[in-house]
């Protein structure tokens, strides 16, 4: 069985984990990860981290909180075009809920997905998350409580 794990952002990593890529029909609902990890420079609450299944890069996560009301949020989540369809983004998605749970004492979590994206709303729906009701910069806002 495939192991998943989250591991820190790395000089060692961090070229890989630029060149991963969504695949062709999800372009549009993720930043590239060179514009999060430049995001992760700038805001200092902001976590980022890669995905590996066993010993091989295969995605990137960020996670933060929210500065203005403290929320806790899931702000970026990818799984390489290559590595897709293999259980790794509900294992990463899992790896970082018990994370910002065990690690921040997280009570809710919180993200923003296109309401296009009806694969991702499905995944996370499946663990848990729920519509808020909230729009935020176009996105449908999703939270999970996690107590």
């Amino acid at each position: 069985m495939t192991a998943i794990s989250l591991r820190p952002l790395t000089p060692e990593n961090a070229r890989a984990t630029v060149r991963l890529k969504v695949g062709e029909g999800q372009a549009g609902y993720v930043a590239s990860n060179a514009d999060s990890i430049a995001e992760a420079y700038v805001y200092p609450t902001f976590y980022p981290l890669t995905i590996y299944a066993d010993d091989e890069l295969v995605g990137f996560a960020m996670y933060g909180q929210d500065a203005d009301d403290d929320r806790w949020w899931i702000i970026r989540m990818m799984i390489d075009a290559r590595f897709q369809g293999r259980g790794y983004g509900r294992g990463g998605m899992q790896a970082l809920i018990a994370l910002m749970r065990d690690k921040h004492q997280c009570e809710t979590i919180t993200l923003g997905v296109d309401p296009a994206n009806q694969q991702a709303i499905r995944l996370y729906e499946s663990l848990g998350f729920r519509d808020t009701g909230e729009v935020e910069e176009g996105e449908m806002v999703m939270r999970l409580d996690v107590r």
